[in-house]
């Protein structure tokens, strides 16, 4: 297993996407109609530091967030924050700030400030825009993602199932409705090429155009050629997106949202993910059984508030599994929404350190409460949850994966 702790930052800064010795066409094709931004556009970035180690059995903790605040907090204000970044950060006197350039130089400001921790920064995340953000990994790989929407009809069901498997498997949902979809390519290279942007303007330019142009304002049962033999679902979709756009760009997977808190995965080889989303609420106090008081305040702050406080909290589960290629599912999604209420409901508004056994004997950390939901799903869904993702916050998330 594998616990990762983000910390979300947010800064505003101008930038000129451009390479000098580059023609104006050749920009063009690179950077699309940005690069003609003589005196730099700007963007209120933010970003995610992502750390992974050992959780201190005393203090509940990967790492103390508040650290990751305050060191990485500095290198942002002074170095990226309301700065024009081609001429007042010098990495990028020569590579232009791209988010997948700017995800790595912030990866290669803050990782050495964490030296003296056995937390590890892992990756920094950077979201430039609700369409593009790009994400560093410590092994050097870099990733860039493209968001784009489309709004469609759609029967849920599947032409290899008769009528009545139809009605059992997706019940109301075979009515003809509608949803505000949304699509998340991801592309991923080993290379760092502090020039070339990982997927040029012109080419994810004319993937989307072309995407759009097929599904948006459609009904996909009858009129997407591509669809007309196939089971018209979520998982479904998300494979019909991926094997398109795998045809001209190097695509790594597609996440399709059909919902906010509901999405699928495509990946290589007919890999599928399904993932939900379910909120509680709850009161914690964080507090060491070893410590002192004294202690417990300066290592917790105002979270060791003696009566307490509280966080609307957002779990999100992942599963994976075998697809079904018959009926186009990987998991039925009441079974998976079920298993997430039952697991959550002895904590919903209740004091997590008071009322419930889970952290009788463990401080109700982040990394704590992620560690304890996860054999409470996973043993509802046959083992198969394959990720799970807890905001105490927008900005502090907890990450339990399974390697």
């Amino acid at each position: 297993m594998l616990l990762t702790v983000s910390k979300r930052l947010e800064f505003s800064a101008s930038r000129r996407l451009r390479v000098s010795y580059w023609s104006d066409a050749e920009n063009l094709r690179a950077f699309g109609p940005e690069t003609n931004a003589r005196y730099g556009s700007g963007r209120n970035y933010v970003a995610y530091f992502v750390f992974t180690g050992p959780v201190d059995p005393t203090t509940g903790m990967l790492i103390n967030i508040s650290e990751i605040k305050e060191r990485a907090g500095k290198i942002v204000r002074a170095r990226f924050d309301h700065k024009f970044l081609n001429e007042d950060n010098s990495s990028f006197r020569d590579a232009p700030p791209t988010a997948e350039n700017i995800a790595r130089q912030l990866y290669v400001d803050l990782a050495p400030l964490f030296s003296d921790v056995e937390a590890k920064l892992c990756a920094c995340h950077l979201t430039e825009s609700p369409e593009c953000s790009a994400t560093h990994y410590a092994s050097g790989v870099r990733e860039v993602n493209y968001w784009f929407e489309f709004s469609a009809a759609r029967r849920t069901m599947s032409p290899r199932l008769s009528a009545d498997e139809n009605a059992r498997l997706f019940g109301s949902a075979t009515l003809t409705h509608g949803h505000n979809y949304r699509a998340r390519l991801t592309f991923r290279s080993e290379r760092f090429d502090g020039k070339d942007p990982l997927v040029h303007y012109d080419a994810i330019d004319a993937c989307l155009r072309a995407l759009c142009a097929e599904l948006d304002h459609r009904y996909l049962n009858e009129e997407v050629i591509g669809l007309k033999d196939r089971p018209i679902t979520t998982e479904s979709l998300a494979g019909y997106i991926y094997e398109r756009v795998k045809t001209t760009l190097p695509l790594h997977r597609v996440r399709l949202h059909e919902r906010d808190d509901f999405f699928a995965e495509a990946w290589e080889g007919n890999t599928v993910f399904l993932g939900l989303q379910e909120p509680f609420h709850a009161a914690h106090r964080l507090q060491a059984a070893t410590l002192s008081d004294a202690e417990n305040s300066k290592l917790y702050g105002k979270c060791n508030n003696p009566r307490g406080h509280g966080h609307a909290y957002l779990t999100e589960a992942t599963v994976a599994g075998e697809y079904d290629a018959r009926s186009g599912t990987l998991y039925d999604f009441v079974a998976l929404k079920n298993a997430m209420a039952e697991s959550l409901e002895p904590w919903r508004d209740r004091h997590l350190d008071l009322e419930t056994e889970d952290f009788r004997d463990a401080p109700s950390t982040g990394e704590n409460i992620v560690r304890a939901l996860w054999p409470k799903i996973d043993n509802r869904i046959a083992q198969r949850l394959v990720r799970l993702h807890l905001w105490e916050t927008p900005n502090n998330r907890f990450t339990l994966r399974r390697m």
